[in-house]
């Protein structure tokens, strides 16, 4: 009389959405937005300080960090909603000269920060095993327009 385990049929209908089709659902203050390379530059840099644990994850916690005056890369998903829940985030950032970038989906920043739940802001700090791709990260994401 065991119970079988059964699959779960919304997994397999819901495909892995492109770039372009992530597009479509963002909201509207995700500016700057992180082009599709530096979209996936940014995954591969989250994977990395996840396995080194040089990640703060959640609003709640890099909101606290932010505060306590850690440094990093800001990585926000930019189809959260609804967007009070972290919109203050980017004001907090450019107040202390910290760069952050947008990127399309937070299903996909959770799943580069190694959980199954999605995530809609991740702070990345600098580490020495992955200084290199943390640095051309941040260049980029330095030379992207701030918003208006």
């Amino acid at each position: 009389m065991a119970r079988e385990k059964q699959e779960e049929p919304a997994a397999e209908a819901a495909p892995e959405l492109s770039y372009r089709e992530q597009l479509e659902h963002l909201n509207p203050i995700a500016q700057p937005l992180a082009s599709r390379k530096l979209t996936r530059k940014l995954y591969k840099c989250i994977r990395k300080a996840a396995k080194h644990k040089q990640i703060r994850r959640g609003v709640k916690e890099v909101q606290k960090f932010i505060n306590k005056g850690e440094k990093g890369i800001t990585v926000l998903a930019g189809d959260t909603l609804p967007i009070d829940v972290y919109c203050h985030i980017p004001i907090m950032c450019e107040d202390r000269n910290l760069p952050y970038a947008y990127v399309p989906s937070k299903s996909d920043l959770g799943a580069a920060a190694g959980s199954k739940r999605p995530t809609c802001v991740i702070l990345l700090k600098p580490h020495e095993e992955y200084q290199e791709a943390y640095d051309e990260c941040l260049g980029e994401v330095e030379a992207l327009p701030l918003p208006l």
